[in-house]
């Protein structure tokens, strides 16, 4: 869902971007009673291009146009998360298009939050160099990096909580288990002391009938 609307709006910053590039067809600049025409400026289109060759292609005309960056964010997308790695690894940064590229890449790599900022805190480290034409869709798509480390932040401190909780919960069941130990102790405790009574009272009886006996047998013996 989020990088579907990142490429709808990705592309509606590429149209728009292209139509202020391109010089209007029918209107002649009027300089002094003069007609100069508008020079036709046409923009190289990369997204055909195949995504083999893609990565190749490092020349000012194509790190300057919007079309090739959005056909490497296409063809890093066909890559598995090891391919992604290792492509990236074969451009180090050397200025923001590498920069750019190695983003690209990695982004598509299962890279962890850490590695993450990383890519894009270099990224940043050359935005005095974006050129003008690229410089919508690569905002564009450090925006989504930010939000997708929002968001692993978000469930990081989730995680977190949920983690205390059930730590906390663990806890009160250690709690409630030595609560019921020691009252089933106490509970055979009062059992025992019962019966420690029970026979205590079951000797008192003989002796106090034994004592009734011996007196009748002396007053027998008297008389």
């Amino acid at each position: 869902m989020k990088l579907t609307l990142f490429k709808l709006v990705a592309s509606a910053v590429l149209v728009l971007g292209l139509s202020a590039c391109q010089a209007p067809s029918q209107d002649r600049t009027q300089h002094n009673g003069v007609s100069v025409p508008e020079p036709d400026v046409r923009l190289p289109d990369y997204l055909a291009t195949d995504c083999q060759n893609v990565w190749q292609i490092e020349t000012p005309t194509a790190s300057g146009n919007p079309l090739y960056w959005q056909r490497a964010m296409d063809c890093a997308e066909r890559l598995s998360p090891a391919e992604a790695r290792a492509e990236a690894r074969r451009w180090p940064v050397q200025g923001w298009a590498r920069a750019f590229k190695q983003g690209i890449l990695l982004a598509n790599g299962n890279v962890t939050p850490v590695e993450r900022r990383d890519f894009v805190t270099t990224l940043d480290g050359y935005s005095a160099a974006y050129p003008a034409a690229v410089r919508p869709l690569l905002q564009l798509w450090r925006s989504n990096q930010a939000a997708q480390l929002e968001l692993s932040e978000a469930r990081g401190r989730y995680a977190a909580l949920q983690q205390s909780n059930d730590a906390e919960m663990d806890n009160l069941r250690q709690q409630q288990t030595k609560m019921r130990q020691s009252l089933a102790d106490t509970q055979r405790k009062l059992e025992r002391l019962t019966d420690i009574e029970r026979q205590l009272s079951s000797r008192k009886a003989p002796d106090s009938s034994d004592t009734s006996h011996g007196g009748s047998d002396v007053q027998s013996e008297d008389q």
